[in-house]
Parts: C-alpha cells; structure tokens; sequence
C-alpha cells in the first residue's frame, strides 16, 4: 500500500482537483449562458419613419453603417432582418426623407449600409437603427461615434420573438 506524505504540494493539488471537480468527484456540466436581448435606447426613435424604402446606399456615400442582428438566447445569426438606418449627415438631417434608407442582414446576421458622412447633430455625432418587423420586438439603437471624424459605425442587435 502507498502512503501519501501530506506536504504543501500535494495539499494545493487536492484542494485543486476538489474545487475542479467538486467533492463528490463528478465533474459539474457548463453552464450555458443565453445572450440577453437589446434594449430600447432613449432617443433611438426621433425622426422615424415607418417603412423606409431598402435602398443601396443612402446619397453620396462615404460613411459605412454596418452590425449584426442575432436572436436572444443562443445568439444565431438572424438572416434577411429589415435595419432601417438614419442620421444626420453632409447631406441631410435627420427628420429628412433622404437621410432614411433600410438594409437587409445577410446569411450570417450582418448588415452594412453606405451612407452620407455623419456629422454631430445636439452636438453629438450619432446614427440611428431600428430592427421593426412582425417576428421580433421593435428595437431601436442610437450609436454615438468616438470622433466626429470616424467614417463607420457599428451597432448590434440581439432580438427576441415578439
């Protein structure tokens, strides 16, 4: 028979193996963490339009609003989800109609928009996103932009069933 000789070694390697394992020995299963839904931002739904056309870019161009829309809980990618996208930008503000333009994501959730430069608007340089069809709750997001110079914005959404 092996005796152990208790030393601080093999005290660390035990405390180690039962903190790892548990005390009964059994390993304890992962647990699955689910992806929270996006919420509604303040003041993501000024100036929106319902039913904004798909377009392929918004005006001149020059600025790429671009993310992903992915289901809550396991986080899938969500294909063909309507973003309508709108800012206040070199070219229009925000209230106007061509400053408005809706995108569709694609088979891996993401979706991307060319647009006019977005400048600050209440001295901030922001855009504005909603996800707005029937299968998931209505979101709105309101990125704001490190630098009034960037030329991209992303946002995210993480949708629920309605």
């Amino acid at each position: 028979m092996t005796l152990i000789h208790p030393n601080r070694r093999t005290l660390l390697t035990a405390t180690g193996a039962a903190l790892v394992t548990g005390v009964s020995g059994f390993r304890v299963p992962a647990q699955a963490k689910t992806l929270a839904p996006s919420k509604t931002m303040r003041g993501g739904s000024n100036n929106y339009r319902l039913d904004a056309p798909i377009v392929d870019k918004i005006g001149g161009g020059g600025f790429w609003m671009s993310g992903t829309v992915r289901r809550a809980g396991d986080g899938a990618p969500l294909a063909g989800q309507r973003i309508q996208i709108w800012a206040h930008t070199t070219e229009g503000h925000e209230r106007d109609q061509r400053s408005h333009g809706a995108t569709l994501s694609d088979e891996n959730g993401v979706f991307r928009l060319e647009m006019p430069q977005i400048v600050p608007a209440f001295g901030q340089a922001h855009g504005h996103l909603v996800y707005d069809s029937a299968d998931f709750k209505t979101v709105f997001l309101r990125p704001i932009m490190a630098r009034s110079s960037d030329t991209s914005l992303e946002a995210h959404f993480v949708l629920e069933p309605a």
